[in-house]
């Protein structure tokens, strides 16, 4: 066992549930209606415990177990044969399955920004538990387990597939088979605390360090570049989304920038261990002008409620970070390198996007079908329009004034 990579990935595993808890919850706790700031913390919250189970129970063998090309294996389901003294490298492999679970906890959580404010809270408790199981455990053996993709030589250093991709994918099939919010595009009302969610947004960023730097699994050079390029994408993103904001609305708006932010964040984290501080500047930019442009075509074109852009933001942003990653990886951008030529590696990466967004639709589909029938997806008119989810869903009131 090395003690250095053990403390920092022991930091980093705090950093990245920091992440969800408090950072996601507030972060789209601001962005709803008043009415729904709770029931939105309550899906945070509770997504969370139910991820961590699940990750104990059979999603870490899934995921990290077996030598199948799709599917692993359910030698440590309950974590079984792992001990205090069983190692993953050289940090404790219980250690590991910590670190990973915070991925498994913050992915479907992302999801819950494309069905706030109208979604049964039964419906996301039997979602997140068969979406971990069908879609984020495989995928995560395909690219992290040693699965097909991993054995193709697909780079996704810290997730823009196995996080941001089927987030993505998943949050667009939900909110379309939703339905929209009542008043969609034209009057929904504006987020109802900027300031909680620039508070939410601002712990995102910091816990994202854990999240990509922490991916290099050691106290080492690349974890240190990774932190660095991670920075240096936020920054470009959120100025980027500021100017056009600014361009096309007259005003800087702070939505706008932490949505930037955020953005350029999902961008990077692909290649945030394979590129330089100038890939992180690119990635930063062209994710703010990118991402920007498709949160009006996903409202607009395609006419589908995603609440708080996840798609756009997200699935976009995890695209197209893992689709320029082997360009920018390249000593040419002040990568680290790249042993195929960019165009196999190119190639590579369109498959390993294809293969899991396409997946993750259909098994998604199939997820919100099966449970539609069981619980239902929507909540009433009364309980979406009058009530508020947090009164009609949870009992409880965000403010009492």
């Amino acid at each position: 066992m090395n003690e250095a990579n053990t403390a920092w990935i022991l930091v980093s595993t705090a950093l990245v549930l920091l992440m969800t808890l408090p950072g996601l919850a507030l972060f789209y706790a601001g962005l709803v209606g008043s009415k729904n700031t709770l029931s939105t913390l309550a899906q945070c919250f509770v997504i969370a415990c139910i991820a961590s189970i699940i990750w104990f129970v059979c999603g870490y063998s899934i995921a990290f177990t077996g030598d199948g090309p799709f599917f692993g294996s359910f030698d440590k389901i309950f974590l079984s044969g792992i001990t205090i003294d069983s190692l993953s490298g050289d940090i404790p492999e219980t250690l590991f399955v910590m670190f990973q679970m915070t991925f498994a906890i913050i992915t479907p959580a992302l999801i819950v920004g494309a069905f706030v404010e109208r979604i049964k809270f039964s419906a996301v408790i039997l979602i997140t538990a068969i979406w971990l199981i069908l879609v984020y455990s495989p995928v995560t053996h395909w690219v992290w387990g040693g699965g097909w993709l991993a054995q193709m030589g697909v780079m996704d250093f810290a997730g823009g597939l196995v996080v941001h991709t089927t987030a993505g994918i998943s949050a667009l099939v939900i909110a379309k088979s939703l339905g929209s919010r009542n008043g969609f595009p034209k009057s929904i009302k504006p987020p109802h605390s900027p300031v909680i969610a620039m508070i939410g947004a601002a712990l995102l960023w910091v816990g994202w360090f854990g999240f990509n730097a922490g991916s290099a699994l050691a106290a080492n050079q690349n974890a240190a570049m990774a932190m660095l390029v991670t920075h240096i994408s936020a920054a470009a993103a959120t100025i980027t989304w500021m100017f056009i904001d600014w361009y096309r609305n007259g005003k800087p708006g702070l939505v706008g920038m932490i949505t930037g932010m955020v953005a350029g964040l999902a961008t990077v984290t692909p290649a945030s261990g394979f590129i330089g501080p100038v890939g992180g500047l690119i990635l930063g930019i062209s994710s703010g002008a990118v991402c920007y442009w498709f949160v009006g075509f996903v409202k607009t074109s395609l006419n589908i409620d995603d609440s708080l852009d996840v798609f756009a933001v997200h699935g976009v942003g995890g695209i197209l970070g893992a689709l320029l990653c082997g360009l920018l990886a390249t000593e040419g951008f002040g990568g680290l390198g790249l042993e195929p030529t960019v165009w196999e590696q190119t190639k590579v990466q369109i498959i390993g996007i294809a293969s899991v967004a396409v997946y993750t639709f259909v098994v998604t589909k199939i997820i919100v079908i099966i449970t539609e029938k069981l619980v239902g997806l929507r909540v009433s008119e009364q309980e979406e329009n009058t009530e508020g989810l947090d009164f009609g869903s949870h009992g409880e009131s965000s403010y009492h004034l």
